[in-house]
C-alpha cells in the first residue's frame, strides 16, 4: 500500500516514516536552517579542563528576546495567570523569578533547540528521491521526538510572524485570498500542524 505524501504514518517495529517529495524536503531543509540561524549558538562547549560543576550552572541570559519569535521559544518561566506563581502575584517579583529561571535554563533549551532542527536537516540530507521525486524518511530512534520539537518550534516561529494566537487558527486561516503575501507562510504553518500531527498520532 503506498504511502501519504506529507504526513506520518507509523513505522512497522516502531518509529515514524513519512514520504516526501522534492518541493517539500526542500522546503523542509530551509525552514530548517532558518530556524537554526535564528536560534544561534547553544551554551559554548566547557574546556577540557573545566569544572564540570561550574559548567553546570553556566549563567545565560537574563532578559527575554526582543525578538517575538524568539520570545515565543523562550518565553518567560512566570506570568500573569491562574496558578501560584501567576495570578495576583507582583508583577516585580515575577519578573524576578523568571530573570532567575532564564539565567540557568535558556543556554540548554537553545543547544536542545538547535540539536532538533540540526536532526532535520540531517535527515532531510541523507534522502535520496528516487524516479518519481519522492523518498521515504524514516524516524527511529530519539529522531520522531527531535522532529517533534523542530516542528513545534518551526510552528511557534511562523506564527509569531504572522502574528497568529491559537484563537486565529481554524477556518479563518484556510480562507485567505491567493493574493494575500502571508498566503505562503500560512499554508506552510498548516502544513507543519498536519505533519506535527501526525507524527504525535505515531508516537
Amino acid at each position: 500500500m503506498g504511502r501519504t505524501t506529507g504526513m506520518f504514518e507509523a513505522r512497522k517495529g516502531g518509529g515514524a516514516a513519512v514520504t516526501l517529495d522534492e518541493i517539500e524536503i526542500s522546503i523542509l531543509r530551509s525552514l530548517a536552517v532558518q530556524l537554526l540561524e535564528l536560534i544561534g549558538p547553544g551554551a559554548p562547549e566547557p574546556e577540557a579542563d573545566a569544572d564540570p560543576l561550574a559548567a553546570l550552572f553556566a549563567e545565560g541570559p537574563t532578559e527575554p528576546p526582543s525578538d517575538p519569535a524568539l520570545a515565543r521559544l523562550f518565553p518567560d518561566a512566570y506570568g500573569p495567570g491562574p496558578g501560584p506563581a501567576g495570578e495576583g502575584a507582583d508583577p516585580e517579583e515575577l519578573a524576578a523569578h523568571s530573570a532567575e529561571f532564564r539565567r540557568f535554563t535558556e543556554n540548554d533549551l537553545r543547544t536542545r533547540k538547535r540539536q532538533d532542527a540540526l536532526a532535520v536537516v540531517r535527515s532531510l540530507d541523507g534522502l535520496t528521491p528516487g524516479g518519481e521525486g519522492a523518498a521515504v524518511l524514516e524516524l527511529t530512534g530519539e529522531l520522531p521526538l527531535r522532529w517533534l520539537g523542530a516542528l513545534n518550534d518551526l510552528r511557534l516561529t511562523i506564527a509569531a510572524r504572522l502574528e497568529i494566537t491559537e484563537d486565529d487558527e481554524g477556518a479563518a486561516l484556510y480562507r485567505l485570498p491567493d493574493d494575500d503575501p502571508r498566503k505562503p507562510m500560512v499554508m506552510a504553518y498548516l502544513w507543519l500542524g498536519g505533519l506535527q500531527e501526525t507524527l504525535i498520532e505515531t508516537l
